[in-house]
């Protein structure tokens, strides 16, 4: 989701957080929107909504979006165990990011080419 379309500027989140030795460098850091910040925390994993195994967390950097998401409308389907695992910890088909980006969608702004 482009930053310009949140109330609040994206924060610089550490991918592996420095509790888990993770180096502040450009490779470890994304930019993140406040509510999926604070839902990853130090997480870099989470468990499977399907499987209930540990899975890792989408890493922004090193991972293809393509390859784990898809659109399916304004809501984020999980192509694979790590885009659902991420999906669910994130909340990121929470119902009032999914207004939002249904909103952009009739605008023809969304979703990102």
């Amino acid at each position: 989701m482009p930053q310009a379309y949140h109330v609040r500027t994206f924060a610089v989140d550490h991918v592996i957080a420095r509790q888990h030795q993770g180096e502040t460098q450009l490779g470890n850091l994304a930019l993140a929107c406040l509510r999926c910040n604070s839902h990853k925390g130090p997480n870099i994993a989470g468990l499977s909504p399907d499987s209930g195994e540990l899975t890792p967390l989408f890493h922004p950097r090193t991972d293809d979006w393509d390859a784990h998401f898809h659109w399916n409308g304004p809501y984020i389907v999980g192509r694979t165990a790590i885009g659902r695992t991420t999906i669910e910890l994130l909340t990121m088909n929470h119902p009032d990011y999914v207004a939002l980006r249904k909103s952009l969608i009739e605008e023809g702004v969304f979703p990102p080419t």
